[in-house]
């Protein structure tokens, strides 16, 4: 009997359990028989390319890749197919819609579904397809945790404990040199790993995307923190807190997505042009959020969320996303999970802590 094949891809930016993902389709599938799992490269792109670049996934190729950050599968965020980068002549770049292109080879070539995994622009990227006909199913990924309808994605705790291991290691050189440590921290336009590292490393300030900040409040709550020039102060920032309401990034060739970085430094300027006497130093952490060795937590999530996404494709429950809800590995619609933006909530319970805790988020009075 021929059996059903299924292609999985990866896109968007890499984060810590895609490859415990493809592991746990691979071997579900395998456990359940009649499929066949292939990959795509690069997401979306490899679709694209004369010849495609697919390949068939192997026990040998998905053996002991849970461990492993990244994905075998590489991945791309310039590969959207609604909105497709084509460079004209004049080394500009136009934009159009391939998607109904894209779904007939996928179809051509004999799939049965597709399982995306990626965050909120891949799951409305999945959402499109799905409505313009593909049997297509939704795997949340992202180190951001900015999609609603799932209350983790995989990814999020391994950056939260890379960032907090870092932070701990500022915050010894902070107390030795009498320093401000300025930490900044990835998110996008959420602020929940800066929390949760503000949190767990003990900082002093947390500037996040929700909650506006006034440079004269943080230059206060530093200026406290001396006496007679002895004294520290350790501050996480979000990649997506705004100076004077304005994000701090830049658009990359080619892609219509703002690359956010730098806020840290304008932070540290901010402060000394306002006449903060202390010495400010500051780190970005950048990509070392994203890579390397997924914790045992997000190896689990991303496990479990593998073995779901393939229990949905032999169900063909299409158009849905799997989903981590009240302890429980379930799904929602792709529309639910796109409705709206996992923003930290001035009420949540962890900014009710840190206040608690004196971490100031620069408000004003």
């Amino acid at each position: 009997m021929k059996k059903k094949k299924i292609l999985v891809l990866t896109g968007g930016g890499d984060c810590p359990g895609l490859n415990a993902v493809i592991r746990g389709i691979y071997k579900a599938a395998m456990t359940n028989g009649g499929y066949e799992v292939h990959g795509c490269i690069e997401a979306f792109n490899g679709l694209l390319k004369d010849p495609v670049e697919i390949v068939k996934l192997t026990k040998k190729m998905v053996g002991g890749i849970h461990v492993k950050g990244g994905t075998i599968l590489k991945t791309t965020n310039k590969g959207n197919p609604l909105e497709f980068p084509i460079l004209k002549k004049d080394g500009s770049y136009e934009y159009k819609d391939i998607t109904k292109s894209l779904i007939k080879k996928i179809k051509k070539l004999g799939f049965e579904a597709v399982i995306n995994i990626g965050g909120d622009g891949s799951q409305k990227i999945s959402q499109a397809l799905y409505e313009k006909g593909l049997n297509i199913i939704g795997v949340p990924k992202t180190i951001d945790n900015d999609l609603s309808a799932t209350d983790l994605t995989f990814g999020f705790s391994t950056a939260v404990q890379i960032a907090t291991e870092a932070f701990d290691k500022l915050v010894t050189t902070a107390e030795s040199h009498n320093r401000v440590m300025i930490m900044e921290v990835m998110g996008r336009d959420a602020g929940w790993i800066a929390l949760h590292t503000a949190i767990a490393g003990g900082s002093e300030i947390c500037l996040i995307p929700e909650i506006p900040f006034d440079i004269d409040v943080v230059a206060k709550k530093i200026n406290k923190r001396y006496t007679k020039g002895k004294g520290f102060v350790n501050i996480v920032i979000a990649e997506g807190a705004k100076i004077n309401d304005k994000i701090v990034g830049k658009h990359a060739e080619g892609d219509a997505n703002i690359k956010l970085g730098g806020v840290g430094n304008a932070l540290r300027q901010a402060l000394e042009q306002g006449g903060c006497k202390a010495d400010i130093r500051v780190t970005v952490l950048g990509h070392t959020q994203r890579g390397g060795t997924p914790v045992a937590f997000d190896r689990i999530l991303a496990t479990a969320f593998g073995v779901k996404a393939f229990e949905l494709v032999k169900d063909k429950k299409y158009g849905k996303m799997v989903s981590y809800t009240n302890n429980d590995i379930t799904e929602t619609t792709l529309v639910e999970a796109i409705k709206s933006y996992n923003y930290v909530n001035e009420d949540h319970y962890l900014i009710k802590t840190a206040k608690a805790l004196n971490i100031s988020f620069g408000e004003s009075p």
